[in-house]
Parts: C-alpha cells; structure tokens; sequence
C-alpha cells in the first residue's frame, strides 16, 4: 500500500489480474455491490474491513501464517517464510474481531462504514515466526526462506481512529495472550489425532460438535451449539476407546477456557 497505516479514504492499489487478484477485487466488489443496494433501494447496511485475524478454531492447514508458523511448529518442520521476513502484518484476536462486529451492526447513528476492524500492533513476519519458536520450546523447527509470492503487500497495519471515534471500540486481547490460546488448542487438536489409530480417521465420515434433532438435520448454523459430539461409521469395538479421548478433549478445552463443557456423547453405526 502506498498509504501506511491505512485508513478507510485509502482506495489501495490492486493488480486486477495478478495471481492474488480474486482475493483483492472480492472485497472491493462486495462493497460496491453493498453501496450500490444502499444507494438504490435505500437499503441499510454496515461494512467492515477486517484485517488479520487468528484464534483457536481456525482450521490448520488453512494457508494462514499464524495459522502455518503454529502447525509447523507442532509438527517439527521447517517454518517457512515469503521473502526475507520484513514484510508486516497485524493480527487481532477472533474476539476483539467480533467485539467490533457487533458494536458495527448494533450501532445507532447509521453508521454505514466502511470501517476498519484490525489491531494496528504491527509485527514482521520473522519476528512472528520467531516468537511462536519461543512460545513452543520443545519444537525442533528451523525458519527457512522461500521466493516472496507476486503482489504480497510488504506491510499491512489499520488506522482504527474511526472505529474508536464511532464505535468506542480498540482491540485488547495482546498477540501473546491470543497465540497462547490457539497453541494451546492446536497442541490438543495434533494430541488427539496421535492417539486415535490412522484407521479410524479413514473409517470416519463426519466429526462434528453441534445440535442434532435427527441424523437428517444437520444444520451448518447449529455448529458449536450444544457440544453434542456426533460420530458416523465408527466400528463395535471402538466406542471405549473413543468416548476416553473425547473425555480428554473436553477436559483439555475447560482448562484452556476456563468453563465446564458439557456434552453428550453418540455413535451411529
């Protein structure tokens, strides 16, 4: 970006037909479309910005590097970075995120936006990389370099004036509070998965924690509701072993958490 940090009167500059594009033009399609309902049929809208986000229940091979650098240090494997490691980037915890959400979508002086929703700390990806090495001691992991991809912004970091000014609302959570807990929870998720036989991942069609009325109504929308944990395609003789190690998960989630978790527990054959 040519304006650093950014604030929401900076348009950016976007190649419309690098390999990063469709990320990029997504976003800046989705508010013209929004702006332009707005404008025609006077419908209410708020638009947000958001800017790096992280937290527990982000998938591990999702491509992020918070998501990444994490993963590869459980695992023991090289942690890779794009370039030499100067770039910056800013990360916010998924709960100031939310935070910010709801105080958009609540807000009462038809605030329309847009407004930018990010943690203005800025971080270099190496000094990133080198903290999580710090926060998992017992990883034998090594940084590597590898070619910087085309178009990836060498620095990223939201000017959040307006949000204070409008929403009364600034991040809190720090990145080693917020790092913490999604290593935590990563490091239960690859301690499980080394328990359980490779079998047994191969045999299972559907994990899910949610509320289910019937094995027909599986409602994406339900997902983390109640904590039922649902199994399919789970043999006779398994069901011991797997109840023990889902006993396991829930204990480790209430200390990382700091409430009980109650759930029930069903396999369907």
């Amino acid at each position: 970006p040519e304006v650093h940090p950014q604030t929401e009167e900076y348009w950016g500059r976007v190649n419309p037909i690098g390999i990063r594009s469709c990320y990029d033009e997504g976003k800046r399609c989705a508010e013209t479309l929004f702006f332009d309902y707005h404008r025609q049929h006077n419908l209410p809208i708020r638009v947000i910005r958001i800017f790096n986000t992280y937290g527990p229940r982000m998938h591990p091979n999702d491509g992020r590097v918070v998501s990444n650098f994490i993963a590869q240090a459980l695992q023991n494997k090289d942690i890779t970075i794009y370039g030499d490691g100067s770039q910056t980037r800013s990360f916010q915890y998924v709960d100031d995120l939310i935070e910010g959400m709801i105080k958009m979508m609540n807000n009462d002086i038809n605030f329309t936006g847009p407004v930018n929703i990010g943690n203005p700390s800025e971080y270099s990806i190496k000094s990133l990389a080198e903290l999580i090495l710090k926060m998992i001691p017992e990883t034998t992991s090594k940084i590597i370099y590898l070619p910087l991809p085309q178009d990836d912004p060498l620095q990223r970091k939201p000017d959040i004036k307006l949000a204070a000014e409008k929403l009364d609302w600034s991040p809190i959570i720090d990145i080693k509070d917020g790092l913490t807990k999604k290593i935590n929870m990563d490091s239960v998720c690859k301690r499980v998965s080394n328990i359980l036989p490779a079998y047994f991942f191969k045999n299972i069609s559907a994990v899910a924690i949610g509320s289910y009325d019937t094995l027909d109504d599986r409602s994406v929308d339900s997902v983390y509701d109640k904590k039922i944990i649902y199994l399919t395609n789970v043999q006779d003789d398994e069901d011991d072993i797997i109840e023990n190690i889902i006993h396991e998960v829930a204990h480790s989630l209430e200390e990382i958490y700091s409430y009980p978790i109650n759930f029930n527990f069903s396999i369907v054959l």
